[in-house]
Parts: C-alpha cells; sequence; structure tokens
C-alpha cells in the first residue's frame, strides 16, 4: 500500500481522522510522537511564525522548506497550500508536485480569496484538476470558504454542494468545509457530498464524537493549537512576572530536544547536563 493509499484509508465516515496542525518542526514531532499517525499544517501559524500574513500568498517558499524537513518524521504529512500560492493551475501543480517528491501526501487548496471572495468554480476546478494531473496518487482535500467568509449573499448548503461537487468532479479526493457547525447542515452535506468531508474544529460546534455520528470522514484543528500555544506562553510570562504558579506539566528541556533528535537521529546529552 502506498503513503497516499493509507492517507485515504485514514477518511472513515463516522470514524474520523483527527488531523492536528503543526506550525513548524517541533509542532509535527510533538504530534507524531504522541501517536497521530497523520499531520497538516496550518497556513496561519507558518505564516505568522515567518513574519507574513495568512492567505496572501506570500509563503510559498517557508511551506516547501518546512515540508522538506518534515520529511523524515513518522506519519503522514499533509500541506496547507491556501489556494496555492498562485493562479495558474500550472504553478500551482509545480507545487504540488514538489511536495508530492518529498513524501507530503495530501494537500489542502481553498477557493476563499484574501479580498474577501470565492474563487470561480470553473478556475477552482482547473487548479485541482491540473494537480491531479501533475500528482494523482496526492490527497487533494478541496476546501470551500462559503461559510468561513460569510459571503454575501449567504451561499446555501445546496449551494456549497453545487460547488464541493464540482470539485469533485475534477478529482478532488475530500471536501472541506470550515465554519460550518450547524449539526443539521452538516448531516445534510455529508449526505449530499460523495467524497469524505472535513470539518474544522470549533468551540461553538459539534465535538469529535458528534462529528462521528454525523458521518463526518476528518476533523482538523487548523489553527486552534498554534493559537492555543500562544497563548500559554503568555499564561506562562504573566505568571513569572507575578510570582504566580507555573503551568503544570510543561515539557523539559530534554523532552524537546528528543522531538529534533527524531529527524536528526542524534542523541546525547550536552556538556553541562543540559538546560532547564
Amino acid at each position: 500500500m502506498s503513503r497516499g493509499e493509507a492517507f485515504r484509508r485514514l477518511h472513515r465516515p463516522g470514524e474520523p481522522l483527527l488531523l492536528p496542525n503543526a506550525w513548524d518542526v517541533a509542532s509535527a514531532a510533538l504530534f507524531a510522537a504522541s501517536g497521530f499517525p497523520a499531520v497538516g499544517t496550518t497556513s496561519l501559524g507558518v505564516a505568522a511564525a515567518a513574519g507574513r500574513p495568512d492567505g496572501r500568498a506570500a509563503t510559498r517558499a517557508e511551506t516547501l522548506a518546512l515540508a522538506e524537513r518534515l520529511a523524515g518524521l513518522p506519519c503522514l504529512l499533509s500541506v496547507d497550500l491556501e489556494g496555492g500560492f498562485d493562479t495558474d493551475p500550472a504553478a500551482v501543480a509545480e507545487t504540488a508536485r514538489r511536495l508530492h517528491d518529498c513524501g507530503v501526501v495530501g494537500i489542502n487548496l481553498e477557493d476563499g480569496r484574501s479580498d474577501g471572495t470565492l474563487a470561480p468554480v470553473a478556475q477552482q476546478r482547473s487548479v485541482i484538476a491540473a494537480v491531479k494531473a501533475a500528482v494523482p496518487d496526492l490527497f487533494v482535500n478541496a476546501r470551500t470558504d462559503t461559510f468561513w467568509l460569510a459571503a454575501r449573499p449567504p451561499i446555501s448548503v445546496d449551494g456549497t454542494v453545487r460547488r464541493l461537487a464540482a470539485y469533485a468532479a475534477a478529482g478532488a479526493d475530500g471536501v472541506f468545509v470550515p465554519g460550518l457547525t450547524d449539526p443539521g447542515l452538516i448531516e445534510r452535506l455529508v449526505r449530499a457530498v460523495d467524497r469524505p468531508v472535513n470539518l474544522l474544529v470549533s468551540p461553538s460546534g459539534p465535538g469529535l464524537r458528534q462529528l462521528a455520528e454525523l458521518g463526518v470522514a476528518r476533523v482538523s484543528c487548523g489553527s486552534l493549537l498554534f493559537r492555543a500555544a500562544l497563548t500559554a506562553a503568555v499564561r506562562a510570562l504573566n505568571a513569572i512576572a507575578t510570582d504566580g504558579p507555573l503551568p503544570a506539566g510543561t515539557l523539559r528541556y530534554e523532552q524537546v530536544q528528543g522531538l529534533a533528535e527524531m529527524l536528526t537521529g542524534e542523541s546525547g546529552t550536552r556538556a553541562g547536563g543540559g538546560r532547564p
């Protein structure tokens, strides 16, 4: 079985793949070491870590470089490509080919634009078809931002289904509708779309168990873990500043050092016994 087929088989309606999304090598290695069979990337986390805006096609180089560094991890890797970092289908396909060549098994491609509009369906179909023609084994998760961008006028579930059906006809392997949280609408979407449905974790939406019951095949964490990590860092800093208790369970120096050793194969202790 190819790695691409192994990734496909993790998308089981009713028993969804929980996909943690990483923003650097350490976070991806931590999720892999925690036993998750597949790890994704978060475009917001990658962009923010590089000091760039998300969703502006500004982080192609950073995304490719991170994927190359993650190639040795003991997990399957899916990469968030925003809208593909280009409007030319051939250029997007070339980026996808480079990712596949370094071991990536899946990508996200979104139809939301930085100005808050949605890409024309025909344009997005051309992009998806070009990617699948270039790298047939790559799992293309076609994301529509019909609920994420709060389009004006609003796009109904039926309109969303029509978009996703067009993307599926172009070769998409899965579909992703971030921002959709209503259980009734989720159930309608799952029944109407002939592809594994991916949703985003949302504090205001159903939990993992209910999403499974609704037939969802994949649940992504998106930028939530990155934002939670930043929040935890600020809370720890404030605790130090106020002589308050530090958060329990913080990873030790040697534990984080071990994450790098997963990729390099190097081990050993620094002179002086390491650092706190």
